[in-house]
Protein backbone atom coordinates (compact mmCIF):
# COMPACT_ATOMS: atom_id res chain seq x y z
CA UNK A 1 0.00 0.00 0.00
CA UNK A 2 1.07 3.46 0.75
CA UNK A 3 4.13 3.97 2.67
CA UNK A 4 4.56 7.07 4.71
CA UNK A 5 8.06 8.38 4.59
CA UNK A 6 8.62 10.70 7.42
CA UNK A 7 11.79 12.35 6.09
CA UNK A 8 10.10 12.98 2.79
CA UNK A 9 7.11 14.53 4.56
CA UNK A 10 9.38 16.75 6.60
CA UNK A 11 11.28 17.77 3.50
CA UNK A 12 8.02 18.68 1.72
CA UNK A 13 6.88 20.59 4.82
CA UNK A 14 10.14 22.55 4.99
CA UNK A 15 10.06 23.14 1.27
CA UNK A 16 6.45 24.36 1.56
CA UNK A 17 7.36 26.76 4.39
CA UNK A 18 10.38 28.09 2.50
CA UNK A 19 8.20 28.57 -0.55
CA UNK A 20 5.63 30.46 1.57
CA UNK A 21 8.31 32.73 3.01
CA UNK A 22 9.82 33.38 -0.41
CA UNK A 23 6.44 34.05 -2.01
CA UNK A 24 5.47 36.30 0.86
CA UNK A 25 8.63 38.37 0.61
CA UNK A 26 8.90 38.42 -3.19
CA UNK A 27 5.28 38.47 -4.32
CA UNK A 28 2.68 39.11 -1.65
CA UNK A 29 4.39 41.97 0.25
CA UNK A 30 5.19 43.99 -2.94
CA UNK A 31 1.68 43.31 -4.26
CA UNK A 32 0.07 44.48 -0.99
CA UNK A 33 2.38 47.52 -0.93
CA UNK A 34 1.45 48.34 -4.54
CA UNK A 35 -2.29 48.07 -3.76
CA UNK A 36 -1.92 50.26 -0.64
CA UNK A 37 0.05 52.87 -2.61
CA UNK A 38 -2.61 52.77 -5.33
CA UNK A 39 -5.40 53.27 -2.80
CA UNK A 40 -3.52 56.19 -1.22
CA UNK A 41 -2.93 57.73 -4.65
CA UNK A 42 -6.63 57.40 -5.53
CA UNK A 43 -7.63 59.00 -2.21
CA UNK A 44 -5.20 61.91 -2.79
CA UNK A 45 -6.52 62.39 -6.33
CA UNK A 46 -10.09 62.43 -5.03
CA UNK A 47 -9.17 65.10 -2.46
CA UNK A 48 -7.41 67.14 -5.13
CA UNK A 49 -10.42 66.84 -7.42
CA UNK A 50 -12.71 68.00 -4.60
CA UNK A 51 -10.49 71.02 -3.94
CA UNK A 52 -10.40 71.79 -7.67
CA UNK A 53 -14.17 71.56 -7.91
CA UNK A 54 -14.41 73.96 -4.96
CA UNK A 55 -12.05 76.33 -6.77
CA UNK A 56 -14.05 76.03 -9.97
CA UNK A 57 -17.25 76.89 -8.09
CA UNK A 58 -15.52 79.94 -6.67
CA UNK A 59 -14.23 80.92 -10.12
CA UNK A 60 -17.69 80.43 -11.63
CA UNK A 61 -19.16 82.68 -8.94
CA UNK A 62 -16.53 85.35 -9.68
CA UNK A 63 -17.22 85.05 -13.42
CA UNK A 64 -20.96 85.42 -12.84
CA UNK A 65 -20.30 88.46 -10.66
CA UNK A 66 -18.10 90.00 -13.35
CA UNK A 67 -20.75 89.35 -15.99
CA UNK A 68 -23.48 90.93 -13.88
CA UNK A 69 -21.24 93.95 -13.16
CA UNK A 70 -20.54 94.33 -16.87
CA UNK A 71 -24.25 94.10 -17.68
CA UNK A 72 -25.06 96.75 -15.06
CA UNK A 73 -22.32 99.00 -16.40
CA UNK A 74 -23.54 98.55 -19.97
CA UNK A 75 -27.10 99.36 -18.89
CA UNK A 76 -25.86 102.53 -17.14
CA UNK A 77 -23.91 103.60 -20.23
CA UNK A 78 -26.92 102.87 -22.45
CA UNK A 79 -29.23 104.86 -20.14
CA UNK A 80 -26.77 107.76 -20.06
CA UNK A 81 -26.62 107.82 -23.88
CA UNK A 82 -30.43 107.71 -24.09
CA UNK A 83 -30.75 110.58 -21.61
CA UNK A 84 -28.20 112.66 -23.52
CA UNK A 85 -30.03 112.06 -26.79
CA UNK A 86 -33.36 112.96 -25.17
CA UNK A 87 -31.87 116.24 -23.91
CA UNK A 88 -30.41 116.97 -27.34
CA UNK A 89 -33.73 116.21 -29.03
CA UNK A 90 -35.61 118.36 -26.51
CA UNK A 91 -33.26 121.30 -27.12
CA UNK A 92 -33.65 120.91 -30.90
CA UNK A 93 -37.44 120.80 -30.53
CA UNK A 94 -37.36 123.91 -28.33
CA UNK A 95 -35.13 125.75 -30.83
CA UNK A 96 -37.46 124.79 -33.69
CA UNK A 97 -40.51 125.89 -31.68
CA UNK A 98 -38.87 129.25 -30.95
CA UNK A 99 -38.01 129.65 -34.64
CA UNK A 100 -41.56 128.76 -35.67
CA UNK A 101 -42.99 131.17 -33.07
CA UNK A 102 -40.81 133.97 -34.48
CA UNK A 103 -41.94 133.14 -38.01
CA UNK A 104 -45.55 133.05 -36.83
CA UNK A 105 -45.19 136.44 -35.12
CA UNK A 106 -43.66 137.85 -38.32
CA UNK A 107 -46.53 136.39 -40.32
CA UNK A 108 -49.09 137.91 -37.93
CA UNK A 109 -47.38 141.33 -38.17
CA UNK A 110 -47.32 141.11 -41.96
CA UNK A 111 -50.95 140.01 -42.00
CA UNK A 112 -51.92 142.94 -39.76
CA UNK A 113 -50.02 145.39 -41.95
CA UNK A 114 -51.59 143.88 -45.09
CA UNK A 115 -55.00 144.17 -43.47
CA UNK A 116 -54.39 147.82 -42.62
CA UNK A 117 -53.11 148.62 -46.09
CA UNK A 118 -56.07 146.85 -47.70
CA UNK A 119 -58.46 148.69 -45.42
CA UNK A 120 -56.80 152.05 -46.25
CA UNK A 121 -56.88 151.23 -49.96
CA UNK A 122 -60.54 150.31 -49.80
CA UNK A 123 -61.32 153.48 -47.84
CA UNK A 124 -59.44 155.57 -50.38
CA UNK A 125 -61.42 154.05 -53.22
CA UNK A 126 -64.77 154.40 -51.42
CA UNK A 127 -65.81 157.53 -53.35
CA UNK A 128 -65.23 155.70 -56.64
CA UNK A 129 -67.44 152.84 -55.48
CA UNK A 130 -70.15 155.29 -54.46
CA UNK A 131 -70.00 156.96 -57.87
CA UNK A 132 -70.14 153.62 -59.69
CA UNK A 133 -73.10 152.53 -57.55
CA UNK A 134 -74.94 155.75 -58.21
CA UNK A 135 -74.33 155.31 -61.93
CA UNK A 136 -75.68 151.79 -61.86
CA UNK A 137 -78.75 152.76 -59.85
CA UNK A 138 -79.46 155.63 -62.15
CA UNK A 139 -79.46 153.26 -65.13
CA UNK A 140 -82.07 151.17 -63.51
Amino acid sequence: MLDIHLPLMLFVLVLFLILLVLLNSMLFQPLIKFMDDRNNSIAKNLEAAKSFSGNSDELNAKADENISNAKNEAAAIRQKAIDEQKLLAASKVEMKQNELNKEYQGFLEKLTSDKESLKNELLSQMPLFKESLKAKFSKL
